[in-house]
């Protein structure tokens, strides 16, 4: 006698993945409009964006050159001390300029902006990725006129080099820019805002080591610059300027820079959905 298969008597559980793409699909709809409406606010001002990019120039043109006896010198290697420069002003520009996208929020809830957007039905999320998204896109920007700026002067790296250090930097504008709008949805007020902004990024930059690598400084200085996340990532677009790819300073600057964005934006979508509950 032969066995035929016999269908299962047994209900299947409806999918929630039908539910789940809807809402990412909805998710990434809203980001893109909310992106949309601050990219075309942003293009209307393009006078922040030029500035915005002004003071790292003002770094290479004016500060640079300084640097060109240092090569062979502890930390910058045997090629050029571009190399090294030009990353760690790479990772102040998105520091900087991603720090200072609180300001914004709190102009738009003194106006009123946010108010309105609470009673929409566009996605809590999507308020703030899309936000961030046109932060992103500005820093990424001004990080390109920088790397050519950078190349005019004397820099020589390989294109897969700059490449990396460019995603760095786009990675940690994401994380500086969402956490800027938990601080400034905390505080509401440029006359609070600024100094903890302030006070943030001012030893975060010096421990960093942007403007002189850490490996010049004495030993206790060296193992607190190790407590400081931006650290990792600026010797590792370093390792990538100077076509380290393999070295461990990109694999842990990378993995520090993911695990850096991943709080941060649910840390920020998480307060976006709070405060437009």
């Amino acid at each position: 006698m032969s066995l035929e298969p016999t269908a299962s008597v047994i209900p299947s559980a409806p999918s929630a993945a039908p539910g789940r793409a809807a809402a990412l699909g909805r998710v990434a709809s809203d980001t893109r409009l909310v992106f949309l409406r601050y990219m075309r606010q942003t293009l209307r001002s393009k006078v922040a964006v030029v500035f915005g990019a002004i003071q790292p120039m003002l770094y290479l043109v004016l500060f640079g050159p300084l640097l060109s006896d240092l090569v062979d010198v502890r930390g910058f290697g045997a090629r050029s001390a571009w190399q090294v420069f030009v990353p760690g002003v790479l990772i102040q520009l998105s520091m900087f300029s991603a720090g200072f996208a609180g300001f914004g929020l709190i102009a738009d809830l003194r106006s009123g902006v946010v108010d309105r957007l609470r009673v929409t039905p566009a996605s809590r999320s999507a308020l703030l990725l899309g936000r961030v998204l046109r932060d992103t896109v500005v820093v990424g920007f001004q990080a390109a006129v920088v790397v050519a700026v950078g190349l005019a002067l004397g820099l020589r790296a390989p294109a897969g080099g700059i490449a990396v250090g460019l995603l760095l930097v786009v990675a940690l504008a994401v994380s500086v820019a969402s956490l800027s709008y938990v601080v400034a949805l905390r505080t509401r007020s440029e006359d609070a805002f600024a100094p903890i902004l302030t006070s943030v990024t001012l030893p975060l930059m010096l421990l960093s080591g942007l403007l002189l690598p850490m490996s010049l400084a004495p030993g206790w200085l060296d193992a607190v610059s190790r407590f400081t996340p931006f650290r990792y990532t600026v010797d590792a677009a370093r390792a990538a300027f100077l076509g380290d790819y393999a070295s461990a300073a990109v694999a842990e600057g990378a993995l520090v820079a993911a695990v850096l964005l991943v709080a941060s934006v649910a840390l920020g979508a998480r307060r976006f959905r709070r405060e437009n509950a």
